[in-house]
């Protein structure tokens, strides 16, 4: 299991106890937001795409979409995501439970700026019913992500 996976990735920086599995389904933003007891915009989503050279990952904040324009500038290609099967073949989790750790070799990892607003978020944690809390610098390191991109929109606000 996927979970296990993660949790074993975590018991290397003594922190698998940060884990936290849920009775309720967090595979979405909005069930993630009620399982954690946070805001959505507070879960940190991760956006698997297929690119020419493989398949890369996009953690960003719950309420953000991707940008497609801002995507093409940043990688030179188009924001394509690969299906389900793909997902979990490639990556190593399967949908709903995305996440950045204990992932496949050679998958490219990045954090979107749109996640800068927090002090905390809750990626998920390799299952559809799991998280786990970090800071942006525990996100950075754990995750091994590349750099900070900005790759997405935020809602607009209204005045």
């Amino acid at each position: 299991m996927s979970i296990d996976k993660v949790r074993a990735y975590f018991a290397n920086f003594g922190m698998e106890n940060r884990v936290l599995e849920f009775e309720l389904s967090s595979a979405t933003v909005e069930l993630a937001a009620i399982a954690v007891g946070t805001a959505p915009e507070r879960i940190a989503k991760t956006l698997s795409f297929k690119g020419n050279e493989g398949y890369i990952l996009i953690l960003c904040a719950g309420d953000a979409k991707i940008d497609n324009r801002k995507f093409k500038d940043q990688f030179g290609f188009k924001a394509k995501m690969p299906s389900a099967d793909e997902v979990l073949e490639n990556i190593g989790h399967a949908v709903g439970g995305v996440c950045p750790f204990a992932i496949n070799d050679g998958i490219d990892v990045y954090l979107d700026v749109s996640m800068q607003r927090f002090e905390t978020v809750f990626p998920a944690a390799g299952s559809s019913n799991s998280a786990i809390e970090l800071n942006l610098e525990e996100l950075y390191k754990y995750s091994n992500a590349k750099c900070w991109i900005d790759v997405c929109k935020l809602p607009e606000v209204e005045a």
